[in-house]
């Protein structure tokens, strides 16, 4: 008897580095919109923080590319 798991979605917060205003919130928020499975963003320069929602945990290395290709830094995950 095979056992389906169900779960839900994945909730992770980075740091970056160099956003200052919305146009960089913006510019974050439309490169990681279009990582694979990816359903919500919010990027806040105020405290260098996005919070990203996706199906499944994203890799370090995608958010990082996404991050780059907007122009920004990525530090880390934020604790």
């Amino acid at each position: 008897m095979a056992t389906e798991t169900t779960t839900g979605p994945v909730t992770a917060t980075y740091e970056v580095k160099g956003m200052t205003c919305g146009h960089c919130e913006g510019a974050v928020t439309e490169e990681l919109s279009g990582l694979d499975g990816v359903a919500s963003v919010e990027a806040v320069a105020a405290t260098g923080r996005v919070t990203v929602v996706s199906a499944a945990p994203l890799t370090e290395d995608a958010v990082r590319a996404a991050v780059d290709e907007a122009g920004y830094e990525l530090v880390g995950t934020a604790s």
